[in-house]
């Protein structure tokens, strides 16, 4: 018998920039990921500096959610959402990112579809940042690089929170915040720009597991620090603003188990754990930097700026709930020559127990139950799985149906892994599917790596009738949804 609380928040997430579209409506600024072009899975996306005519940029329409939210959302509430996690796309509300007063019609935008979601009791779980920084403030002023950032992103934290003070109860400051560590991240989270026009990142290079030259790793950690300290600004500002407001952060959660039981093996996993996880987690859910991060930084010869006041910032801006993204584990070894998995935005040694997806990206649902007795028993604040999913490529039958009896396999061993560790003691908040419409693959700018469980028209090269269709998943999320995950076969 499944054990979920009656408050539990079955839903889904997307990202403003990987559905929205109408990139360059109503006033919106072009943000980072309106310079990426479509990638592929064995072709990293790419960054250009100006907007080329002759190129595909995916975020441009994505699946064009801009003018579908009132059918999309309608389409969430028949599956029975009690939750929908989205971003506000800055760009949106400040084009620039720097200006004073913000655009009304990205503010009017928004609204609409929290209302939208209210007309169905459904919770809306608010992104401030998700991969869409203000380009503006990349070219300008350097990105996260630049101090000045955490005055322009409190400004907008500030705008958005008392534009929708009533709507809006749960928030996230930066999705997954421990990528800008990572070389995708730096572009696309940090607005650290590339040299020159080109891939975002060298997915051979990080194959081979070259270290990153210092310079390159000062500025993503200088960034991060900025950022962290953004985030507890935000958390300050929205708690004075309604204490009713409930702020999280949200991490890219990297389960890593040893590939071995050889005590070096043991060590690189646990370091793993802290770097990849406890890094970020510690210093937004406990307020400071945990020692192990002072000598990470040390040794590897990278020197943050830090202004006095910044440790009490830190210290008061702690979040009320930690989030989290989950999709795979992975293995740590000392062994360089042992075989290399994929994974979100990340790579380690592949775990032959595993089976993988068309992406390679390793299926292990009782890493999940492993992972939030982990968080939970090191942080015991509450604790939200803010997306989970499987990126797959679905075919459309000929009577138009969509058979994707694999996603429903994977997330049903998910939601007993989620279970278990509900018994475990955890307090969990919700389970919220990634991609629960089809939707633009951050990583490599696809629609056939599909998520969702509604079908969306639209192929890799941006061609489509952009008409939705519900896949079998859809029907069986519902019953999940109306059981609260007790019919799940």
């Amino acid at each position: 018998m499944m054990s979920f609380p009656e408050n539990f928040m079955w839903g889904g997430a997307t990202a403003a920039n990987q559905i929205e579209g109408g990139w360059n409506l109503d006033g919106k600024g072009d943000s980072t990921s309106d310079h990426l072009t479509v990638g592929g899975m064995k072709s990293p996306r790419r960054f250009t500096t100006e907007i080329k005519d002759d190129e595909y940029y995916p975020s441009h329409e994505a699946i064009d959610h801009y003018h579908h939210y009132k059918e999309d959302i309608a389409l969430f509430a028949e599956m029975g959402f009690k939750a929908y996690r989205l971003s506000i796309n800055w760009t949106r509300i400040f084009p620039h990112g720097d200006e004073n007063q913000p655009n009304e019609k990205g503010i009017a935008f928004y609204r609409s579809i929290f209302q939208e979601c209210r007309k169905y009791d459904i919770e809306p779980i608010v992104d401030l940042s998700h991969y869409e920084l203000p380009f503006y403030l990349a070219k300008h002023y350097g990105g996260w690089t630049n101090r000045k950032l955490i005055d322009f992103f409190c400004h907008y934290c500030q705008t958005v929170f008392e534009a929708y003070q009533g709507l809006v109860h749960y928030w996230i400051t930066f999705v997954e915040i421990n990528i800008l560590a990572h070389p995708f991240g730096a572009f696309s989270a940090g607005g650290i720009l590339p040299e020159k026009d080109g891939p975002t990142m060298d997915y051979a290079r990080l194959m081979r597991g070259e270290p990153d030259p210092v310079d390159e790793l000062t500025k993503r950690y200088q960034a991060l620090h900025y950022q962290l300290v953004a985030s507890a600004e935000a958390v300050a500002i929205a708690h004075a603003i309604d204490k009713n407001n409930k702020v999280g952060c949200n991490i890219a959660g990297a389960a890593c188990y040893p590939f071995t039981c050889n005590p070096e093996d043991v060590l690189l996993a646990q370091q793993s754990m802290m770097n990849g996880n406890y890094y970020c987690g510690d210093v937004q859910v406990r307020g400071e930097y945990p020692g192990f991060a002072k000598r990470f930084l040390k040794e590897k010869g990278i020197k943050i700026i830090m202004e006095p006041e910044d440790a009490e910032i830190l210290k008061k801006g702690t979040v009320d709930y930690y989030s989290f993204s989950y999709y795979m584990s992975g293995c740590a070894s000392a062994d360089a020559s042992k075989a290399k998995a994929a994974g979100n935005m990340s790579v380690g040694t592949k775990n032959p127990y595993l089976k993988s997806s068309e992406w390679g990206w390793q299926i292990d649902p009782e890493g999940l139950r492993w992972y939030l007795n982990e968080v939970y028993g090191r942080y015991h604040i509450p604790v939200l799985l803010a997306e989970n999913g499987l990126g797959a490529v679905d075919h459309l039958e000929p009577d138009g149906s969509i058979h994707d009896s694999y996603r429903i396999d994977y997330m049903r061993e998910h939601i007993k892994a989620m279970d278990e560790a509900v018994k475990d003691g955890v307090d969990l908040m919700g389970y919220l599917s990634w991609g629960c419409i089809d939707l633009v693959s951050a990583s490599t700018g696809e629609m056939s790596k599909r998520y969702g469980m509604i079908y969306v028209d639209k192929n890799n090269d941006g061609t489509g009738n952009l008409s939705r269709k519900k896949k079998d998943s859809f029907r069986w999320y519902q019953k999940v949804i109306q059981s609260n995950g007790k019919m799940i076969d």
